[in-house]
């Protein structure tokens, strides 16, 4: 981990000290503000801390992106204890920290958690996990940032989103990201701790086709397989696809709320 540390955007709109915290992680190509721009509202009862990965946001920039080292960053943020919620690439590194540091997670929330290698043994992950491993394993000219947005998106029939900077270096430390497809896991650690656990998928009956078929299905499956293997409530929103927590913001806001006030 490097020395110097992440930048965390403060959203709190009480002024008492003893509103509970929670620790926001992002997923890839993405940064804290953006990720939870739906959440903003649930700042009026909670103080909420948005991570930005190392790479990505304004924090510092790292060779490699790296879940590893997010879980060591997320570490050190969790302090005196914090709900914790990590988005796709994002949950890899909340759950390797929760598994350290389960004492100080309060609840522990994944949204559409990306580490596929853990349910692996699902016919439809491993179908996934096969298509993922050869489109990235193949040999392509070198991408600008601009060019692997429109890859990662026209390609599978998204919109192409607006080029800004924060997004631009976003894209480029993607291309660099460690893979987390193939994350190792620790589910042990995280099926003992006593602390609630939530795992949000979307239903993705509205994405679009081609999208759905890359890896929806497999998202589903692996999302149902970590909830059982760590004793999580599983909660599926229909109406959204891999970001349920910007689709349908005031669904998710309503469980994140509900498990955020029980401690």
């Amino acid at each position: 981990m490097g020395c110097e540390p992440v930048h965390v955007t403060l959203w709190q709109d009480q002024s008492s000290a003893i509103a509970p915290r929670a620790l926001l992680v992002h997923g890839t190509m993405s940064w804290g503000t953006d990720c939870f721009q739906g959440q903003r509202l649930l700042a009026e009862r909670f103080r909420l801390e948005l991570m930005d990965r190392r790479g990505f946001g304004d924090s510092p920039d790292i060779e490699r992106s790296d879940y590893e080292v997010d879980a060591e960053d997320i570490v050190a943020l969790l302090g005196t204890g914090a709900h914790l919620v990590g988005h796709s690439y994002g949950a890899a590194g909340a759950m390797i920290a929760a598994a350290r540091r389960p004492e100080a997670v309060h609840s522990l929330t994944l949204i559409e958690p990306s580490a596929l290698r853990v349910a692996e043994e699902h016919p439809a992950v491993a179908k996934a996990l096969g298509r993922i491993r050869a489109a990235f394993g193949e040999k392509r000219e070198p991408m600008s940032p601009e060019e692997y947005l429109r890859y990662s998106t026209e390609g599978y029939g998204l919109p192409l989103p607006e080029f800004t900077p924060h997004l631009l270096r976003a894209a480029a430390s993607a291309m660099a990201e460690r893979p987390v497809w193939d994350a190792e896991i620790p589910l042990a650690p995280l099926a003992r701790a006593y602390f609630p656990k939530l795992v949000v998928n979307g239903t993705w009956e509205t994405a679009h086709p081609e999208y759905r078929a890359f890896i929806g299905e497999a998202m589903a499956a692996c999302g149902e397989f970590i909830a059982d293997r760590i004793g999580a409530r599983l909660v599926r929103i229909p109406g959204a696809d891999h970001s349920p927590h910007r689709d349908r913001p005031e669904a998710v806001n309503s469980l994140l709320a509900e498990a955020w006030a029980h401690f």
